[in-house]
């Protein structure tokens, strides 16, 4: 599958300030961090990594347009989200909105997390997407990387998909708190009968 290649920051363009666009999101999930946490699924990648769990995540096309105030207002009304994690897509082609949300559901006690195929030095560098490191002094963990398919992990023992990438710990209250593994799926079935699979073999599969 290959998406037309278009630089993001024309389709970034498009997307309202105070908005994120995303792929999808689900509240109460267990395997996409520590505890029980929300998840959002950002639009857009580049990488088009063989492999990849979320192809339908690449396109940098508008797909749903939500903003940080309803996204907060959602995480927040369900009492077992104890963190946010951020997915895709590329959460840092989103940077400057998603560090606003994390600052917002931070304030309310939550921890925030992010996955990215970028390297934490690269999002340090003067090439890093814009907002990089706002986004970055917001986060609790950080799991980076691209997904390289020729090392995939699926493991018990394994928080990450592929032994290239990286687990940060920047928050010390969550040293001890890995406790997701590349080996775990769930599935969440919603009141229209539709269901989404996520975890490192799901990724993000919504089907009817």
């Amino acid at each position: 599958m290959t998406q037309s290649q278009t630089h993001p920051y024309l389709s970034l363009m498009e997307i309202p300030p105070g908005y994120l666009n995303i792929m999808g999101y689900v509240d109460e999930s267990e395997v996409n961090g520590p505890g029980c946490r929300a998840v959002v699924w950002v639009q857009g990648c580049m990488r088009e990594c063989p492999g990849c769990f979320n192809t339908n995540s690449w396109s940098f096309e508008i797909n749903q347009l939500i903003s940080v105030e309803q996204l907060v207002q959602k995480i927040l009304s369900k009492p077992a989200n104890q963190g946010v994690t951020f997915s895709g897509g590329e959460p840092f082609w989103q940077a400057p909105t998603l560090a606003s949300l994390a600052r917002q559901v931070k304030a309310a006690g939550l921890n925030v997390m992010s996955f990215t195929g970028f390297t934490l030095e690269q999002l340090r560098s003067e090439y890093a997407p814009a907002g990089a490191e706002d986004l970055l002094e917001q986060l609790d963990i950080l799991i980076d990387g691209p997904y390289i398919q020729s090392l995939a992990v699926n493991s018990p023992n394994s928080p990450v998909s592929s032994s290239n990438q990286r687990v940060h710990i920047f928050n010390s209250a969550l040293q001890d708190s890995i406790s997701w593994a590349s080996d775990q799926i769930e599935v969440h079935i919603f009141k229209d009968g539709s269901r989404l699979v996520t975890g490192y073999r799901g990724g993000f599969e919504l089907s009817e």
